[in-house]
């Protein structure tokens, strides 16, 4: 199945909260986790605007826990906090919009995909508009009530702004009402604020740069003065971290966009997107993050506020911990979209603005290493962990010529390559990897509202673990830094997993090295290298503990390390004994392993490593590989039939058909080759 396709970063799929399997017992226990459900969607209708109010704020709150939304959308939560946004009360509108935020954030695709049948964005649309409007620098706002200032407005754009972001990730019937309605100036509006609302401008980019994927009927609507904001956001040279992360998420949306720059401009601006990722991939985290916490730690009102603190953030962290733990991850599919994580601590109030600086700063890192992942990224459709074509069409004779995969970098421009080369990109990315130090964390353990930073500076070194991964697909060896470097960074990958007594639990971890491991084995018998990222023992370890994870992702990459190492052994001299570990490993993970997508990966990787040669041969005769293959081939030609339709996309399917057919070339050229012999 060879080379892995390189994968775009999309949201992680929420935890579903659609129709309960069993409704009676799911109301039951929402019943008693929410009762005052109604109670408060009664108060919506209230002629008082404090008791609107008051109602709005306090369903905000209580829809951060997964398990009460079932109880609000039962009784029709949206379609009663929908008119709010257009409520008399600027104080109802802005808590109205933060509750339906905190819904779609918190709810999942389900629930947002709910929201847009029920027609939220028809007052959410209406409430961007004339907001907008007030905001307007050209337009005196009439003072009506009192709070309704361009400070209040702009808090009530910020909330529906995310809202829209959120909707618009998961639903594309919510992009298209987006083209439709013109939305697209509403958030170049925004974006023209940043000297003024950086906040506002972050929310707009986020948005922006979302609804910029792969979205062709937008493009049309980029006229030049919209283009022009966003040139003008990529030269902005504010140094705050706040600013650095909206000129990140600008950069985002013009590679998203950069088909209708004008052809002459075309190189300009391609250098400027990766300029901005390195200069954001630049910055020292750890010492950053270090500087603010001992500037946060040194402000009088800390001190008085700690104990407070202490007391708040506990229930605010076990609703961020369950939202990240029940969402991560496949950080994509391996694909679609770049996207915000369900890390609930956006949702939660800035402690400090230390705090917020620091978060913003490993906000734009993130965002610039997904960005680069994605340029990266094969363009061709796939599923999360399916892999190319490789050994599928090739003849019965291919058998005896020899497996194991070629490697075929992906092309990028001229002048991606050179820029991302010339911005030193692989060198920052690499140092990445090892973020965060233990230094950081430990001073961030000392503060409960910092402590969610950990998990974002984790994410950070995943990210750039991905990152490497798909670098390997594009860059030459030369770019690469040549042989020598490959082995150095194979000793750094290996560190990562084996620096601790215990291999690492983390799914998200394990998914991003074995994929850097993986891709790196990949490149390295490319140009036959030495095999030194670790030892036989190591790499056994790690694969058997890869094999029984949940992640199918760890699954696939670790059997396809086995081949790869495998393949390489299949080259030397008195290593049958290797191999038949090896074999028994990839024919245990085929015969057992629940997922035929692994099932594949292990049978084309059986039939890579002993395609061919002397040890291969005597291995396999010892370890009767082709009887064990010959009777499992209808056991796996019987799952391709009874899963394939359900639980396969075309892609998989094909793929498969091909790994069926290979499996019974390869049991006949076997077969042959004993009887010539014999």
């Amino acid at each position: 199945m060879g080379k892995k396709k390189t994968n775009k970063f999309a949201r992680p799929q929420f935890s579903p909260i659609g129709p309960p399997n069993n409704i009676k017992e799911e109301e039951e226990e929402a019943g008693e986790v929410c009762s005052p459900a109604r109670d408060l969607l009664e108060k919506l209708q209230s002629v008082s605007p404090d008791v609107r109010e008051f109602a709005c704020a306090s369903i905000s709150k209580l829809v951060q826990e997964q398990k009460v939304i079932p109880s609000f959308l039962q009784k029709d939560a949206v379609r009663c906090l929908g008119p709010m946004l257009l409520d008399p009360s600027v104080g109802v509108r802005e808590t109205a919009a933060g509750a339906l935020r905190n819904l779609s954030a918190c709810g999942g695709y389900d629930v947002c995909d709910e929201m847009v049948k029920q027609d939220v964005l028809t007052p959410l649309t209406a409430l961007l508009r004339e907001c907008c409007t007030e905001v307007d620098a050209n337009v005196v706002i009439p003072q009506k009530q009192k709070g309704a200032d361009k400070t209040h407005v702009e808090g009530i754009v910020n909330e529906a702004m995310n809202l829209l972001w959120n909707l618009c990730e998961s639903s594309s019937t919510a992009v298209s009402v987006f083209n439709k309605e013109g939305l697209l100036d509403v958030c170049i509006q925004c974006l023209r604020r940043f000297n003024i609302n950086v906040e506002l401008a972050i929310s707009a980019a986020y948005c922006l740069q979302t609804i910029t994927e792969d979205n062709a009927e937008l493009l049309p609507s980029l006229i030049p003065s919209a283009l022009q904001v966003l040139e003008m956001l990529l030269l902005s040279s504010e140094d705050t971290t706040e600013h650095l992360l909206l000129r990140t998420l600008v950069a985002g949306t013009v590679w998203n966009v950069k088909s209708v720059v004008p052809a002459s401009s075309q190189a300009d601006t391609i250098n400027a997107v990766i300029r901005i990722l390195s200069e954001t991939l630049e910055r020292n985290a750890n010492q950053i993050i270090l500087k603010l916490r001992e500037d946060a730690c040194a402000t009088p009102e800390v001190g008085i506020e700690t104990e407070m603190e202490e007391e708040m953030i506990d229930g605010d962290e076990a609703v961020a911990s369950n939202l990240e733990n029940g969402a991560q991850k496949a950080p994509h599919k391996g694909n679609a979209r770049i996207v915000k994580n369900d890390d609930i601590s956006d949702l939660l109030p800035a402690r400090s603005e230390e705090l917020r600086h620091a978060t913003a700063l490993l906000a734009a890192q993130q965002t610039a290493l997904e960005i680069i992942v994605n340029m990266c990224c094969s363009e061709d459709p796939s599923d999360d962990e399916w892999e190319e074509i490789s050994s599928s069409d090739e003849s019965d004779n291919s058998m005896a010529e020899g497996a194991g995969t070629l490697f075929s970098p992906l092309c990028l421009s001229a002048e991606v390559l050179s820029a991302l080369v010339n911005y030193l990109i692989p060198k920052k990315v690499l140092e990445k990897t090892e973020f965060p130090d233990n230094a950081t964390v430990d001073e961030c353990m000392k503060s409960p509202p910092w402590r969610h930073l950990i998990a974002k500076m984790k994410r950070i070194q995943c990210r750039a673990l991905t990152c490497l991964h798909n670098l390997f697909s594009v860059l030459d060896m030369e770019e690469l830094g040549g042989p020598a470097a490959l082995q150095v960074l194979s000793q750094h990958l290996t560190m990562l997993v084996f620096s601790q007594s215990e291999l690492p639990k983390d799914s998200e971890f394990l998914e991003a090295v074995t994929s850097a491991i993986r891709s790196l084995l990949q490149r390295m018998a490319s140009q036959n290298l030495p095999q030194q990222c670790m030892t036989a023992e190591q790499l056994m370890i790690l694969c058997e503990a890869g094999a029984q994870c949940e992640n199918i992702s760890i699954r696939v990459n670790v059997v396809a390390m086995m081949g790869i190492s495998g393949s390489a052994l299949a080259k030397g001299d008195n290593t049958a004994e290797a191999l038949k570990m090896v074999g028994n490993f990839l024919l245990q993970v085929a015969m057992k392993d629940s997922s035929l997508v692994v099932i594949g990966e292990a049978l084309d990787a059986i039939i890579d490593v002993f395609a061919d040669g002397e040890e291969a041969d005597k291995a396999a005769n010892q370890m009767k590989l082709v009887q064990s293959l010959k009777s499992f081939q209808p056991i796996f030609k019987s799952k391709i039939q009874k899963e394939g339709k359900s639980n396969l996309s075309p892609d998989q399917r094909l793929v498969l058909d091909n790994v069926k057919v290979n499996l019974k070339r390869f049991i006949a050229y076997q077969e042959a080759l004993a009887t010539k012999i014999n």
